[in-house]
């Protein structure tokens, strides 16, 4: 088999090793494709082979994306699309080391989304009119958004079938299909409760009976856009002047947890994340609060005040 053959089954071994074995979706795959290709036609203009690519390849890459005014938050992300697949090489036993190891990453963005207050929550719920047609289903969506920390996407997908609300629970999909059990406050089953009392008359069409939200003038499951559009809507006629959007909730659910003092592990599996590190970026950390944690508690610093 020649080099081109190689490199073309590889190519395709790495991504069905994506959509099997890691359950990424089929949008997630092309986004590391495309990544994956900027490189590729990088080295194919010096005739390297992707098995023969050296730390310097890498570095002259990262250089050259930079130059044509790459930001910084999307170099780090094609970086990591092609690490990705050299790290599937090494896995598979094609490459012995990763010749990316000791590349010198862009620093990874630390972005901090804006993070609602309970009284922000209040404010939001109460600018709802009750009286409209959908005002009770979108009070039980914030209140579902916001105690149990859901993604869009795994709240539009939830079902009658994933609610164990005498238990306390619900069960949620997330990436690659992955099931999780969630902890849901008294206040969202009681809203979910009332707005069941009004669900239950809208006549659904086939196959989106099992969907728990709702279009009532649809007569189908919502999907991501319009749930979007309803938070936007709600959080100007509450006033709030911050960037939210569904994802704030989540944030602000993740966040909420922390200051109370729940164990970061329990607040990753909640959340659905895969590493803990994704869980430790996405924490609105006030370093003040730590500093007065550790002199509290901690025993090398509670010593000095005795």
């Amino acid at each position: 088999m020649n080099e081109t053959n190689r490199s073309a089954a590889l190519l395709r071994r790495y991504y069905q090793y994506l959509k099997l074995e890691k359950s990424y979706s089929a949008n997630t795959v092309d986004a590391y494709g495309r990544d994956l290709d900027k490189f590729l036609s990088f080295i194919r203009d010096t005739n390297t082979d992707p098995l023969s690519a050296r730390l310097e390849d890498f570095q002259g890459f990262a250089s050259a994306m930079t130059s044509v005014g790459i930001h910084p938050t999307s170099l780090y992300r094609i970086l990591m699309g092609v690490h990705s697949f050299y790290k599937f090489l090494v896995m598979t036993g094609e490459l012995d080391d990763d010749p990316m190891e000791l590349l010198d990453f862009p620093r990874k963005p630390q972005h901090l989304p804006d993070v609602l207050t309970v009284d922000e929550v209040d404010c939001i719920e109460a600018a709802i009119d009750l009286s409209a047609a959908e005002g009770q289903r979108n009070k039980a969506i914030i209140e579902t958004l916001f105690s149990c920390g859901l993604r869009v996407s795994e709240l539009c997908q939830l079902r009658m079938s994933d609610l164990y609300l005498d238990e306390g629970f619900i069960r949620v999909t997330g990436k690659g299909a992955k099931q999780r059990l969630v902890p849901i406050s008294q206040k969202a089953v009681h809203e979910l409760q009332l707005y069941f009392t009004e669900r239950c008359h809208i006549d659904l069409k086939p196959g989106n009976e099992d969907f728990v939200f709702v279009s009532k003038l649809r007569k189908q499951g919502l999907s991501r856009i319009m749930v979007f559009h309803m938070v936007k809507e709600l959080v100007a006629l509450a006033g709030i002047h911050k960037t939210v959007s569904p994802h704030t909730f989540r944030h602000s659910f993740a966040t909420s947890l922390l200051e109370g003092g729940a164990n970061i592990r329990a607040i990753q599996a909640m959340l659905g994340h895969e590493s803990i590190s994704t869980t430790e970026i996405y924490m609105h950390i006030d370093t003040t609060h730590l500093r007065e944690e550790i002199l509290t508690h901690h025993p090398r610093y509670a010593q000095h005040s005795i």
